[in-house]
């Protein structure tokens, strides 16, 4: 059930009526006509702007639709009340039934209240994290591995067929990196002494894996020539930084669809592939591109290179996808694995990115514009920085590490639910500071508490409801007498709920999970706002001694507040709290 999506259906219809009476010209587009929480809720419980937005194209003024407009929505059952504000803003009011029949609907399907069919039939793949197998996550991939996962989380919720998948980078230099890294740490456990040098991986975490390395091969690496091991060694060490990748992301509760491999792509023919689909269409040639703008750096010298003609799908400048010697350039692999995706018949791609690869948005956009001829559309979310504090100070470097705070350094001091919550608590592209001695605070500023503690406090009455013989079965709240329930914080928290399915929604549409957090903190706060009063006022306690019927009703309210902030936890990946310690 999805209240607004059922009123804006009311105001169309209003319109084709007004169109059908003449009181509107025919040919008029709908599509900018919004249904929506009014800005100031004692003006109603919804408002719309169809007067405002059609008066220019009809040739009316705004009050002379509002008031038309209002009289048709004003004889529907549903409305109560309809209010022509200002210039012709309208304001709803709708019937105590409707409010009744939100709070019904939760409780007949607990598991599909808010899910919506946005996304039936659309095939979107999610790719995230995506860090390079050199070493265990760190702190900015935290942020980007919640990102992700609940952005999959919430299209799944929102109807999307929803892949999730981890590009390993196993194709590039980091990976000799790592393996003459790992090679030190082999000699070490030999009883060797050894030298990290700048360009190698100095951390700690490498020490079982040339540990794990001398108790497979044994001596028979030591003396020998890099040609000699290289191969075997990079490859023991990408499978080694994978499993303790893997390992990470299960501590926050990440589970991938597909692991896709940049080193399949080379040697398969499928980068050739890529690219000979794009010189088919025109768009690949040779040409010298233009010196970077600003000052030439000195060993700037043209170059005939292989380009994409990526300006021709809105790119700033054309791309290079091979060297002048015959070597693929960074991009073309990329270009090559996301001309996989489309090949696999994904509608929608999604990159969750960081921050520091905004400068690829624009070529992907393009690459993937023209392998899939417009048809797959790709949305690149950048994901900024994360500023760690502890006692006040900046969150020290982590030693296992040797250059950065990790991932399991940030669950292990707050948990997986603490460490989810608060990643979604802005915008993914604004920077966020995450402060560990307020992540563990009980208190309305930590907002993981103050939903979790919602959550638990209803939990906690129903079993007491239980314990004094209350029936608080859905079937049975279901069937209470909802009509009883006129306070005005109880009604501020239904009005709340109805917002759920139109907040799934949006936030699919726009790709946004961080709105499901900002949506629970605000309807968490309504629930302890209506719980506080009820310590003033014993008429709104959710268990009403001696009085069954009243107490069922009060519960059923609460009850449908657990299972949205359940949903809501749940897309977010979180688990919700049955009692606080």
């Amino acid at each position: 059930m999805n209240l607004f999506a059922e009123i804006r259906s009311l105001v169309l219809a209003s319109l084709q009526h007004m169109q059908a009476q003449g009181n509107l010209p025919h040919g008029l587009s709908f599509d900018s006509v919004t249904v929506e929480p009014p800005r100031d809720l004692t003006h109603g419980d919804m408002a719309t702007n169809a007067a405002m937005v059609l008066a220019k194209p009809s040739r009316n003024k705004p009050r002379d639709i509002a008031d038309k407009l209002a009289a048709l929505l004003a004889a529907d059952g549903r409305v109560e009340s309809v209010d022509v504000a200002g210039p012709g803003f309208l304001n709803l009011r709708l019937s105590p039934k409707v409010w009744s029949d939100v709070l019904g609907a939760i409780l007949v399907d607990p598991i599909g209240f808010g899910r919506a069919g946005t996304g039936a039939g659309i095939k979107v793949n999610v790719e995230y994290v995506s860090a390079n197998p050199t070493g265990p996550l760190h702190v900015g991939h935290t942020r980007g591995a919640v990102f992700g996962d609940a952005l999959a989380s919430l299209l799944d919720f929102a109807g999307y067929d929803v892949t999730r998948e981890y590009y390993i980078n196993d194709g590039g230099a980091q990976v000799d990196v790592l393996a003459r890294s790992v090679y030190l740490r082999y000699l070490e456990a030999h009883g060797q002494e050894v030298a990290f040098e700048d360009g190698t991986y100095p951390g700690d975490y490498l020490i079982d894996v040339g540990q794990a390395l001398k108790a497979k091969v044994g001596e028979s690496y030591i003396g020998k020539d890099e040609q000699v091991w290289l191969s075997d060694v990079r490859e023991f060490s990408t499978h080694a930084m994978m499993d303790l990748i893997r390992a990470d992301l299960l501590s926050l509760g990440v589970k991938m669809d597909v692991f896709y491999s940049e080193k399949s792509l080379y040697g398969t023919g499928r980068i050739e592939a890529a690219i000979g689909n794009l010189k088919d269409k025109g768009l690949i040639y040779q040409g010298v591109l233009d010196p970077p703008k600003g000052k030439k750096p000195d060993d700037w010298e043209p170059r005939q290179q292989t380009l994409f003609k990526s300006t021709d799908h809105g790119d700033d400048v054309d791309r290079p996808v091979q060297k002048s010697d015959g070597s693929w350039t960074y991009f073309a692999p990329d270009i090559a694995y996301h001309y996989d995706k489309v090949t696999r018949g994904f509608d929608q791609l999604i990159d969750v990115f960081g921050a520091d690869h905004g400068g690829y948005v624009k070529r992907m956009k393009a690459a993937v514009s023209a392998l899939s001829d417009g048809k797959t559309s790709l949305d690149i979310k950048l994901t900024q920085l994360v500023r760690l504090y502890k006692n006040g100070e900046p969150f020290k470097m982590s030693k296992r590490a040797g250059t950065f705070v990790t991932l399991r350094d940030v669950v292990e001091q707050v948990g997986a639910d603490a460490t989810r919550f608060v990643m979604l608590t802005r915008k993914n592209d604004a920077p966020l500071d995450f402060d560990f001695d307020k992540v563990m605070e009980q208190t309305k500023e930590n907002p993981v508490f103050y939903v979790q503690y919602a959550h638990a406090r209803i939990s906690s009455v129903m079993r007491k409801a239980e314990a004094a013989g209350i029936v608080v079965d859905d079937a049975t709240l279901y069937g209470a007498d909802l009509a009883s329930l006129v306070d005005c914080a109880e009604l501020t928290l239904v009005t709340k709920l109805a917002e759920f399915p139109r907040l799934i929604e949006i936030s699919a549409r726009s790709n946004e999970p961080h709105r499901i957090a900002f949506y629970l903190y605000d309807l968490a706060s309504d629930l302890h706002a209506l719980w506080n009063k009820g310590n003033d006022d014993a008429s709104l306690r959710f268990i009403q001694e001696g009085n069954h019927a009243t107490s069922q009703a009060k519960i059923a309210l609460i009850r449908a507040t657990a299972v949205v902030i359940s949903s809501g936890l749940g897309i977010l990946g979180i688990t919700p709290a049955q009692e606080m310690r």
